[in-house]
């Protein structure tokens, strides 16, 4: 198989590094200075074993790439980026095997390898075979042609499975290249609630982007707030999920953040967004999904609907990350 990585930012560029590595095929998508960057000097990929350029094709978009009918598409961009990247690569022919000319919507699988749990209902729309992927993978991306992995001994923790339930060969084959390539990659029948149990931590990351690090009794208690709303949410949804004890025995001591030279983790992906000054940040989609949850069910959410306010705010005005005022935070709790 080949994998076709949408999105070669912190969580694509390693997933795309680490099998590349593993000695599979791949081909890195990825637009702007870090497009450019990547093909002209490879992806700079730094991991507790060093830094090393790996050269692997990157392409600006679908019209530079022909697809085969062994191709298997990961996504990695932003939920707020997902429909975008949907649109283009949904009715894109694949070239080869018994059905040569149908689209790559009829014909290959795609893997939501991103936070959230919207992609997969947009994916389903576009695409026959759709894969939820929970992603525990510490990593960095703050600069072009620069991916950073911290943990270690794994990279990372990928659980896949078919949408919305259930697995295949498929899955299996995934899991198992993945699993050559320094990540741990089981197949759940029921990845979807294991997707909603990451949540319970994203939501916190509209407030560490915001507020800097959740260190100090402030900032936890306003988490805690954050977290009682998402989970009263689900249960009023009756939504199946992993709980915060669940997940961290799942880890266990398999991905441990180690120190990188030169380099210094920054914080969530909704920390990097802002740093790196995006205009743009996926908190619709992990503080919206609480918010969306509790007016579809009648369960307020103000905490978490205010995150949503302010880290779109920060996101569009360009104010720094971290920023939020005593006062201003003192509200939220």
């Amino acid at each position: 198989m080949r994998y076709i990585i949408i999105g070669a930012g912190a969580i694509g560029g390693t997933i795309g590094g680490r099998l590349y590595e593993g000695g599979f095929e791949v081909v890195l998508v990825a637009r702007g200075a870090h497009g450019a960057a990547l093909r002209t000097g490879g992806l700079r990929f730094s991991t507790p074993e060093g830094v090393r350029a790996l050269p692997i094709p990157t392409v600006p978009g679908p019209a530079e790439i022909e697809l085969r009918s062994d191709d298997v598409l990961v996504l990695a961009v932003k939920t707020q980026h997902t429909e975008g990247a949907l649109t283009e690569w949904a009715p894109l022919p694949v070239i080869g095997g018994a059905d040569s000319g149908r689209t790559a919507g009829e014909m290959l699988p795609l893997v939501c390898a991103q936070n959230g749990v919207e992609n997969e209902r947009l994916a389903l729309r576009r695409f026959r075979r759709v894969y939820g992927m929970c992603v525990v993978v510490p990593a960095t991306h703050l600069e072009p042609g620069r991916v950073s992995a911290s943990g270690a001994p794994l990279s990372g923790i990928l659980r896949l499975g078919r949408y919305p339930s259930g697995s295949d060969d498929t899955a299996r084959r995934i899991s198992a290249d993945l699993e050559k390539s320094v990540f741990a990659a089981p197949v759940s029948e029921d990845v979807m609630r294991w997707k909603y149990g990451k949540l319970l931590g994203n939501v916190a990351n509209a407030l560490e982007a915001v507020a800097g690090p959740i260190t100090d009794d402030l900032r936890l208690k306003v988490y805690r707030r954050v977290q009682q709303e998402y989970e009263a949410v689900l249960h009023a949804a009756g939504i199946p999920y992993t709980t915060v004890e669940e997940l961290l025995a799942d880890r266990g001591d398999r991905v441990q953040l180690q120190p990188l030279e030169g380099e210094e983790r920054v914080g969530s992906s909704s920390t990097q967004s802002l740093i790196r000054g995006t205009g743009t940040i996926e908190t619709d989609y992990l503080n919206g999904e609480v918010v969306l949850l509790g007016r579809l069910h009648g369960v307020p959410t103000p905490v978490n609907e205010a995150l949503q306010r302010l880290a779109t705010e920060f996101a569009r005005t360009g104010r720094p990350p971290g920023s939020l005022s005593l006062e201003e935070l003192a509200a939220l709790a």
